[in-house]
């Protein structure tokens, strides 16, 4: 057993860092994947790469190109348009839920976490506060098939590459945004927290944009 566990674990890796990759905008999308490549980057045997892209194409974060073999999905304006409104949706449904049925206890993480990105000097820390910030509110809405929908929608998010947190204001405004959620909860305004959060994705969405334009333009 535990040798299959360990065999697991190694297997996982190199998904674990490809998708690391993806999300700083290391790997970008268009990049090409190749096995023999990854495989050495990383130290291990082709299995777990092949593995790991085999998981990167379920997860609809990769697709075949003639000529060209295993690529990084690119997402165009309508696609990214569509995903934030789906995550709007869910989120915002996460977040009347939440209001519903979030204990102290989270809504006391829920402060903390903001304030760690508030304080946060990297702008990897601050991504990770925020993406943990939205984490504890969608546990709190207590719907294992929401977090389901959720997940799959926070995947084909990494495609976009780095965060809009690094983007003009968007940090400060950011942390101001998760206060008003955290109020609206602290209220149980369920119709409050759902507005206030697609208000929340809606500003992500206008910054990602700007961000899709600027490169598109480059």
């Amino acid at each position: 057993m535990e040798h299959t566990d360990n065999k697991a674990r190694q297997a996982a890796d190199p998904y674990s860092r490809i998708v690391a990759e993806i999300r700083k905008g290391s790997i970008r999308p268009g990049d090409r994947l190749i096995e023999t490549e990854l495989a050495a980057k990383y130290g291990v045997s082709r299995t777990p790469v092949r593995e790991a892209v085999h998981r990167l194409e379920a997860d609809g974060l990769v697709t075949h190109v003639p000529r060209s073999g295993l690529v990084v999905r690119q997402l165009d304006y309508a696609e990214i348009t569509e995903l934030y409104a789906m995550r709007a949706v869910l989120e915002g449904t996460a977040a009347r839920f939440a209001a519903r049925s979030v204990s102290e206890v989270e809504m006391a993480e829920l402060a903390t976490i903001n304030e760690e990105m508030r304080d946060a000097d990297q702008i990897g820390a601050a991504y990770e506060a925020n993406a943990q910030f939205h984490r504890v509110v969608l546990n709190a809405a207590r719907n294992r098939f929401l977090i389901r929908a959720v997940e799959a929608v926070q995947k084909t998010l990494l495609i976009l590459g780095r965060s809009t947190l690094a983007e003009d204001t968007r940090f400060e405004k950011a942390v101001a945004e998760h206060e008003a959620i955290l109020q609206a909860l602290r209220a149980r305004d369920e119709d409050g927290a759902e507005r206030l959060m697609r208000d929340h994705i809606e500003a992500a969405l206008q910054v990602r944009l700007r961000q899709y334009r600027r490169e598109v333009t480059e």
